[in-house]
């Protein structure tokens, strides 16, 4: 696949699934606009992938800040506006039953895990509508469909994603606007060491042999950014699954 001359921004860029979005997308041939908390893991990332910076701008902002989000767009002008968003940031822990949890920490959890993805949508959508199109891919989860003992602010706000996601599609889908949720399973990331950490539920207790690497679902963000994903307008694709996995000519052992 070739993204040459296309503008990609991915949140939560500095590590995991958006660090290998990032470098996988930079091979195709795409501009980069790389987004995250952690200004110092951003420049080195960008600093390794293009010395020049004639490809990728780093902005250091927080996903629940709608006018950092905002601000986001003008570095995008820089290359012609965006034409891809791949909505990743997101945190699972503090872990906790629902009496035990902290209010505060929840209610963080919806700032970044629900609220950040609106206000990139919404910051977005201007700039996509001027160029005519453009893809929309939220990073989901299977909590997105299930109860999970200890995870009531991530299930809420994946399940909450997941009506973004087709919302966007029943409103903008007519004017080539793409949404598209993706939802991976479970990755070797910093957030699987959170999960096992947490010894809470059933995924705490997963080897981690069978976690697969953010390389693939990079890989798979790819695949949804092009024809493809228009099998799954409005929908979760999900790398869970055979179908999905074989599409990606991915086995059930990788």
């Amino acid at each position: 696949m070739d993204f040459k001359d296309q503008t990609i921004l991915i949140t939560g860029a500095s590590r995991g699934i958006g660090e290998a979005a990032a470098r996988h997308f930079y091979g195709l041939g795409a501009n980069l606009i790389l987004a995250a908390r952690s200004k110092e893991k951003l420049e080195a990332l960008a600093e390794e992938l293009d010395p020049q910076r004639d490809r990728v701008e780093v902005a250091a902002i927080d996903v629940a800040d709608y006018d950092a989000v905002k601000a986001v767009m003008g570095q995008a002008e820089r290359f012609g506006g965006l034409d891809i968003v791949v909505n990743n940031a997101g945190m699972i822990d503090p872990i906790a039953h629902i009496g035990d949890s902290d209010p505060a920490a929840w209610s963080q959890m919806v700032d970044v895990n629900l609220k950040g993805p609106y206000y990139v949508m919404h910051a977005v959508l201007p700039q996509m509508l001027a160029k005519q199109g453009g893809t929309i891919i939220n990073i989901s989860s299977g909590a997105a469909y299930s109860a999970l003992e200890g995870w009531s602010h991530y299930c809420a706000t994946k399940a909450g994603l997941l009506q973004l996601t087709r919302t966007l599609h029943k409103e903008y889908g007519a004017q080539n606007i793409r949404s598209i949720g993706l939802s991976p399973g479970t990755v070797a990331t910093q957030m699987q060491e959170e999960i096992k950490a947490s010894g809470i539920n059933p995924v705490s207790q997963l080897d981690p042999s069978v976690h697969i690497s953010p390389d693939w679902v990079a890989k798979a963000i790819a695949y949804l950014c092009g024809p493809a994903g228009d099998d799954y307008l409005g929908q979760d694709f999900s790398l869970s699954t055979d179908e999905g996995r074989a599409a990606l000519g991915m086995s059930l052992a990788s």
